[in-house]
């Protein structure tokens, strides 16, 4: 099942760090089958209020996203992110394409 890397990024201060993280981060992607959906888009609010930009990842399932995230390569240069932006960032799994809105009854009422 495909998992994605969810990042809201707000104030980040563009400089030297942030453009090193951007020169490295596609390597540390490619060894775990990720690639970018959505790149600091500012998303158009339709509801409430989202400050701040948008990254998703794709990656092929959780463990890839789960080792690249803990990977050396990874953890490497989080910190050139997450010393010049304030984020927000999670991992989570996605649904099968048939997957239906009521499929999550199930889970909910334990039937």
């Amino acid at each position: 099942m495909t998992a994605y890397a969810i990042c809201h990024l707000e104030d980040v201060r563009i400089g030297p760090d942030i453009l090193a993280y951007l020169q490295a981060i596609d390597a540390t992607l490619e060894r775990h089958g990720g690639r970018f959906l959505v790149h600091g888009a500012t998303p158009e609010i339709v509801e409430g209020d989202w400050p701040g930009d948008l990254v998703i990842i794709a990656f092929p399932a959780m463990d890839d996203a789960r080792s690249w995230y803990r990977s050396p390569g990874y953890q490497a240069i989080a910190s050139l992110r997450s010393d010049n932006a304030r984020c927000r960032a999670m991992l989570v799994e996605g649904v099968a394409a048939d997957y239906r809105a009521t499929d999550v009854i199930a889970r909910l009422v334990g039937g």
